[in-house]
């Protein structure tokens, strides 16, 4: 192998591999995306409401055509199994060949911060449905698939609150803390074929879903809990993603690493 060659695989060490990201459009989703982008991963960009924001995205991966593109949308809600098993096939269909590594990030929280007592029915499922039962159904796929196709990776998105266990946050953490169970068993039933499963917990990170919700004050409180001093970016993120993604990481497995600037 030439040294130009080496170099490339060295700086595109997903080249060739597909990875689909669900809850793709926005925050950290969006910077998950383009991190395994610039690693050299095609994209299965997953949304569930606006489509604006997934095609923006898919547009700045995407080459000037002719070139075959390097990132589709899809959308799918991940709590429906068909759904789920659709973003599969999308993704097998357009780049010919099975997915590599799946990004289960697509979440929802409860901006209200109720304690438990006053959670309502609706908003504890709600937040079930998405963030355990979502992720549960694309792990179900990706084992079944990425098998075929020779290995894998598994990155499911938790949270630091599972570590925090702050008030405000129960149908959200607990939802989150079955996101980690399920991993760990997940990683040890996934022996022999070449797939790790791990997760991924950021801690406060500065978007949308962050400040929805949250007094300056509210902010101010949680950032002076923070040993680093700020909040985290969703830049402080994708490349802990992308790092698990790649080859070099395949002795990292049922693990959850938290991202959070000390905060737990």
């Amino acid at each position: 192998m030439d040294s130009s060659s080496h170099h490339d695989a060295s700086a595109s060490p997903l080249a060739g591999r597909t990875a689909i990201v669900t809850g793709a459009s926005r925050g950290i989703g969006r910077a998950i995306s383009l991190h395994l982008a610039s690693l050299g991963a095609n994209l299965v960009l997953n949304y569930s409401s606006s489509s604006a924001q997934a095609d923006l995205l898919a547009s700045q991966i995407n080459p000037p055509s002719p070139a075959p593109p390097r990132a589709i949308t899809v959308r799918a809600d991940v709590s429906v199994a068909a759904d789920v098993k659709t973003l599969f096939d999308r993704a097998e269909e357009v780049f010919g060949k099975m997915p590599h590594i799946i990004v289960n990030n697509a979440g929802v929280l409860d901006a209200k911060y109720p304690t438990i007592e006053a959670t309502l029915e609706a908003d504890w499922d709600a937040a079930f449905s998405v963030n355990a039962k979502g992720t549960f159904l694309s792990c179900q796929e990706a084992a079944k698939r990425l098998a075929r196709g020779g290995g894998g990776r598994i990155i499911n998105v938790s949270s630091s609150l599972v570590g925090l266990n702050a008030p405000g946050y129960g149908a959200y953490t607990a939802s989150k803390a079955a996101v980690e169970a399920l991993t760990k068993i997940l990683a040890k039933e996934l022996k022999g074929t070449g797939i790790t499963a791990n997760c991924i917990a950021p801690g406060p990170i500065a978007t949308e879903l962050f400040y929805a919700g949250k007094s300056e004050d509210d902010v101010k409180r949680i950032v002076g809990m923070i040993p680093m001093g700020r909040l985290g970016e969703t830049t402080d993120v994708a490349p802990a993603v992308g790092f698990l993604a790649t080859d070099a990481a395949e002795w990292i497995n049922g693990q959850v690493i938290r991202v959070n600037g000390g905060v737990v």
